[in-house]
């Protein structure tokens, strides 16, 4: 951590803050940097003071192009505020030297913790029974029906990477068999088996995780031939982002038992989700919640300061994209 964010003070505003933060972001972007706080690049295109922007601190999904950048003509870094950045066109940014930077790492145990949690979750129906209980059904129907069991079944991880390797290491505690898909094997447990296609991964697993980052090379990468091999018994766990998924052919193998249940947290469209979800009672439905604890909120805070902090202070970036 970059001890300079406690003591650098610019003296012109130099970062532009877009985005919705808590007031632990807001004081600590305060205390450090001077900031204009705008909820869209319209209400600072085209001004003078749209010269002074030097840093942007960006929370957002609405996407950042190469138009957006161009309204900040002395734009240097943009400093993203998640560990995926496919929001933001880096090709373009590029181009502009305009350096990116996004928040790994201190994501990585939240997301796989609630990866785990959903597969739990769905598998055992533990929002269904506490439901149960609530609606008086144990006292007046009688126990719950029977469930599967999680333990030593087949688990196939898309994208083996920070978070991915979090989920895979958790799960294997579980006694579960462990798969994974990449373009080349990578340094894991020599019982651990590396596919190099999907479909053939989803047809060997009970659950399949996808742990992608988004963007376009990994758009529609789960594809319906996988949905179909993963079977009226498989669960889709998805923790990385909508796009990654045929979701018109996941939604549809839902509705006609072709895939057995699914976990979400992420979805083409979110927030205003397909409706069609709404009514399925196989699906486990999260609100892009995989990072959403106060401990881990506040740190990807601070890295985002940290290298706006390194930015402008004209030291190497902690954790850049380009």
């Amino acid at each position: 951590m970059l001890q300079s964010t406690k003591d650098i003070r610019m003296s012109q505003p130099s970062v532009l803050v877009l985005g919705e933060y808590p007031d632990w972001d807001r004081t600590a972007l305060e205390e450090v940097f001077v900031c204009r706080w705008v909820a869209t690049l319209d209400e600072i295109a085209g001004k003078p003071e749209a010269n002074d922007i030097r840093a942007l601190a960006y929370k957002g999904h609405s996407g950042l192009r190469d138009a957006d950048m161009a309204t900040l003509p002395n734009l240097g870094v943009i400093a993203n505020f998640g560990v995926g950045y496919d929001s933001i066109d880096v090709e373009a940014a590029t181009a502009r030297d305009i350096k990116v930077t996004n928040t790994p790492d201190v994501l990585t145990d939240d997301v796989a913790d609630l990866a785990v949690g959903m597969l739990l979750a769905r598998s055992r129906k533990i929002v269904e029974a506490s439901d149960w209980v609530r609606s008086g059904k144990w006292g007046r129907v009688g126990d719950f029906p029977l469930q599967r069991k999680a333990s030593g079944k087949r688990c196939g991880i898309v994208g083996l990477g920070r978070i991915g390797r979090a989920i895979a290491d958790r799960l294997a505690v579980f006694d579960m068999e462990m798969h994974y898909s990449s373009r080349a094997p990578k340094d894991t447990p020599t019982d651990w088996t590396h596919h190099a296609s999907i479909e053939e991964m989803a047809g060997m697993v009970d659950f399949l995780i996808i742990a992608l980052s988004g963007g376009k090379e990994t758009a529609g990468m789960v594809t319906a031939d996988a949905i179909r091999a993963l079977g009226p018994d498989g669960m889709l766990i998805n923790i990385s982002r909508g796009s990654t998924v045929d979701e018109a052919a996941m939604l549809d193998a839902l509705e006609n038992g072709t895939l057995g249940s699914a976990a979400l947290d992420v979805f083409a469209s979110e927030p205003h989700l397909d409706p069609r979800f709404l009514a399925l009672d196989n699906v486990l439905l999260q609100p892009h919640q995989a990072s959403g604890t106060i401990e881990t909120r506040q740190a990807m805070g601070q890295l985002q300061r940290d290298n706006i902090a390194a930015f402008l202070a004209g030291k190497p970036l902690v954790t850049p994209v380009n």
